[in-house]
């Protein structure tokens, strides 16, 4: 099975799952003992008499990944799994469209249930269920090659920081929330104690900088340098990849010449980035965490940060594989997998399979001019999309908006135009995925490679 020894893999990963769901036990006991001596161990409900607390949920939890943790040591590891079939149907559903949609899905119930989803006992159980996921996991063999190799630890480390500052954040802004809903001021009002740098700033910075080298140590020790073979023009690797941070990016030359998606795009980012102090009119939310004031910048911000950028690394890092074909998570990388894509353009669409014509070409012994003319004629359908999209949606906003009506009233003409195109630019990206990853198979909506412009 995938070309190598099942029980022989479960034998040389039984230890460290077993000091996995160990680690996860001291994890929650920790939990528990903090609740008790805080006094922060809320009542829940009652059974047989007795009252059961937050402490005692995660004690028994403790216990739980605690023979778990036996079990796995005891050499039976693979009892700890998710059942093949269940594997192999999360492998069949997923896809470019599916985890992308579904993370978009995901992150909107989030955000529409953060007075819920914040609450610590909610939180810290959305953790044990992903610890637990990820243990169940690692019993597959394609997975645990993924997970665990040495360029993706610190990848998988940073998820999950990820989350915790996401969810902190959220966490302060609903709360700032509810105080100002009461006509209270924000929590940050009330921590306007001065601190001075010495000793209290370096003694802070200097007690994590021993914590971060010790941590370095560990990790030097016990994972190897994933270091590789001499580069070399002869043989490549496959799937070559860029450095996590450029994963984006990568993902987005499937959709976009290397002008647009490595120059353009990036390059708009760094502009809108640039330009927000200066077409911000909200004046509310500075200094302090908030939603409900700043809606807009939230849902702008989490969107193409989380969905449009971490969506694509965490994409480009475990899902992408060999000849950068999409892979689910306990599906082996097979170098042979083929994907047949029968890419199309715009302008194939409209003149041949709408019309039922070829599409129009400069008759031999052109000029240049006569051949560009040719050529505007032949991408027209996509040339007046594009123009349609950037000229008319945004006075259509307007109009039919009240929500952006209001916001053009208040920050004028120009900043309005600026904003409305910085928003139709970042929804570019989506709308060229799906239209790729959908049954039309959409290559480019303008497509002229005589002069290396796609787009």
């Amino acid at each position: 099975m995938h070309g190598h020894n099942t029980a022989e893999f479960l034998d040389g990963v039984s230890g460290f799952i077993g000091c996995f769901y160990l680690s996860l036990a001291a994890m929650n006991a920790t939990a528990a003992l903090y609740l008790w001596q805080t006094g922060k161990a809320r009542s829940y409900f009652k059974v047989a008499g007795l009252t059961i607390t937050t402490a005692h949920l995660w004690l028994a939890v403790a216990l739980i990944f605690t023979v778990m943790g036996g079990i796995a040591l005891g050499g039976m590891a693979g009892l700890l799994s998710l059942p093949i079939g269940l594997r192999a149907a999360l492998d069949n559903i997923m896809g470019p469209m599916t985890y992308t949609l579904g993370s978009l899905v995901i992150l909107t119930v989030l955000y529409l249930g953060r007075s819920f989803f914040v609450k610590p006992i909610v939180a810290w159980a959305g953790l044990n269920l992903s610890l637990l996921f990820m243990g169940l996991s690692l019993t597959d063999y394609d997975f645990a090659q993924i997970v665990t190799k040495p360029d993706n630890v610190p990848i998988v480390a940073m998820v999950y920081l990820l989350a915790y500052f996401t969810w902190l954040s959220a966490y302060r802004a609903v709360e700032n929330d509810k105080r100002i809903a009461n006509g209270q001021g924000p929590l940050e009002s009330e921590d306007d104690e001065k601190i001075l740098v010495w000793p209290d700033l370096v003694y802070t910075e200097l007690i994590c900088m021993i914590v971060l080298t010790v941590v370095l140590l560990v990790w030097a020790v016990a994972l190897q340098a994933p270091l590789e073979e001499p580069a070399s023009a002869v043989k490549t690797p496959n799937p070559s990849k860029a450095p996590w941070y450029f994963l984006g990016l990568q993902e987005m030359l499937v959709y976009y010449d290397p002008w647009m998606a490595g120059v353009v795009l990036p390059s708009m980012v760094v502009f809108g980035l640039m330009a927000i102090p200066y077409i911000d009119f909200n004046k509310a939310g500075n200094g302090y965490y908030t939603i409900n004031e700043r809606k807009f910048a939230y849902l702008t911000f989490q969107f193409g940060f989380l969905v449009l950028w971490v969506t694509l690394i965490v994409m480009g890092t475990f899902l992408r594989g060999p000849n950068w074909n999409f892979f689910g998570f306990y599906e082996t990388w097979d170098a042979h997998k083929v994907e047949a894509l029968n890419n199309v353009d715009l302008s194939e669409y409209f003149w041949v399979r709408i019309f039922g014509v070829g599409r129009p070409q400069a008759p031999e012994g052109a000029g240049t001019l006569q051949s560009i003319g040719w050529i505007l004629v032949r991408e027209s359908p996509g040339i007046v999309c594009l123009i349609g999209y950037f000229a008319f949606l945004p006075p259509a906003m307007v109009l039919y908006s009240k929500f952006f009506r209001k916001m053009f009233i208040q920050m004028g003409f120009l900043r309005f135009m600026v904003l409305s195109n910085l928003i139709l630019m970042m929804a570019l990206l989506p709308i060229k995925m799906l239209a790729r990853w959908s049954s039309l198979n959409m290559k480019y909506f303008i497509s002229i490679p005589e002069y290396f412009l796609n787009f």
